[in-house]
């Protein structure tokens, strides 16, 4: 997009479609913003023994929190029919992937969880917190005949490529929840000062504002911005306040 929502901005005649948090070391955990204004390619992640396997450190595992979406909006989260390596493979290669992948329409408050293995790609018109293991290996299927690299061999031997679960999708009420609960990280929905689904969690935690603001020890934390280390005791949420909580070892 040439045009970003605030706080965001995006310097004269530039497009941007994805602004990322710089991790420390000790943070297993990536969160980013995407705003696309068309389809991004259709890929796949690989899990943890499939990234190493390969020479990777980690696998990626992650989930989508929609911000904004226009009309007619859609992600591709999984295949209509389950396919075979070989079908995947064929498909891709042919560009009938597009029509087997599920399109399925996005409003904001929407959440997705993208598992390793899932066929997924954003489409146009939506803007999304992306929360993600610290890992940057995509295995690109297929891009639209736009002249990047594709990784078939690997893609379709790691992929999953089967319809999507209903368990994948939430649409979020405006109330306090964990939204995911899993081997990987964890990830919660904090409505304004209900902190209780992260109350019992010890661990350092990656915070991601959604609308107001949140103070950590004091430090204050706006929508646009995140921060990593919070301890659950340390939270001071406002009223009005909305934001997503992430860590891991905790369900």
């Amino acid at each position: 997009m040439a045009s970003l929502p605030a706080p965001f901005a995006a310097a004269s005649n530039k497009r941007i479609g994805e602004i990322w948090f710089d991790p420390p070391a000790d943070c297993p955990l990536l969160a980013k913003y995407l705003f696309t204004s068309e389809r991004l390619s259709i890929q796949v992640h690989p899990d943890d023994a499939q990234a190493r396997a390969r020479g990777e450190a980690t696998g990626k595992e992650e989930c989508w929190f929609i911000l904004d979406a226009e009309p007619g909006a859609t992600l591709g989260i999984g295949t209509v029919r389950p396919l075979s390596a070989a079908e995947l493979r064929a498909a891709a290669l042919s560009g009938a992937i597009e029509d087997l992948m599920e399109w399925h329409a996005v409003t904001p408050g929407m959440f997705f969880h993208i598992p390793p293995g899932t066929v997924h790609a954003i489409g146009g018109g939506i803007s999304l917190i992306e929360i993600q293991q610290k890992s940057d290996v995509t295995y690109r299927l297929y891009d639209y005949g736009r002249p990047r690299e594709l990784h078939l061999g690997d893609g379709s031997a790691v992929a999953h490529a089967v319809p999507m679960p209903l368990s994948m999708q939430i649409a979020v009420a405006r109330q306090s929840a964990v939204l995911l609960s899993g081997a990987c990280f964890s990830v919660a929905y904090i409505e304004g000062k209900d902190l209780r689904p992260i109350a019992a969690v010890e661990g350092p935690l990656l915070l991601v504002p959604i609308a107001g603001s949140v103070e950590i020890d004091g430090i204050g934390v706006e929508a646009g911005e995140c921060f990593w280390g919070a301890r659950a005791a340390a939270i001071t949420a406002n009223e009005g306040s909305r934001f997503l909580v992430a860590g891991v070892g905790w369900r």
